[in-house]
């Protein structure tokens, strides 16, 4: 069982139930179990054009799948919520399910890096984390506490 963390966000329709009906849709999956949801928090958009605020949280899973594979059903789940990946866009979005971080794996390769390569910087994702596991250490980066701290 490995323990995995997974940014929410979502800035169009209902914005709260989308994001519980997608955490509901993870703990009905096989071989995931949420362990735990942050407080949803509402934030602004980050580095891109006028567009809604955004509804963000992070949920902790335990898991039994790879992160390849926990990766595969986070897409599919967004799809399911009529979410649409343009690459290199972001936009307004009905469900955005980060795959932040997978245990204490460090990844590089095709469509999947991890630690997710802006956790460091964002805000949004840093003060969930800290809520869910204080003393968390995110792999090459340090404790998220720290990275809190740093961001401004």
């Amino acid at each position: 069982m490995t323990t995995a963390y997974v940014g929410l966000g979502a800035n169009l329709g209902d914005r709260e139930a989308t994001i519980r009906a997608a955490v509901e849709a993870l703990s009905a999956d096989e071989g995931i179990e949420v362990a735990d949801l942050s407080t949803l928090r509402e934030t602004e958009p980050v580095g891109v054009g006028e567009q809604p605020l955004f509804l963000n949280g992070v949920v902790a899973l335990d898991t039994t799948l790879s992160a390849r594979e926990l990766l595969d059903r986070l897409l599919a789940i967004e799809q399911r919520f009529g979410r649409v990946r343009i690459s290199g866009e972001h936009g307004p979005r009905t469900l955005d399910l980060d795959l932040l971080l997978y245990g204490d794996e460090q990844i590089d390769g095709p469509g999947l890096t991890l630690p997710h390569p802006r956790l460091h910087e964002r805000r949004f994702v840093l003060e969930p984390l800290v809520e869910l596991a204080p003393g968390l250490v995110v792999p090459g980066r340090g404790a998220v506490e720290s990275l809190l701290a740093g961001v401004h």
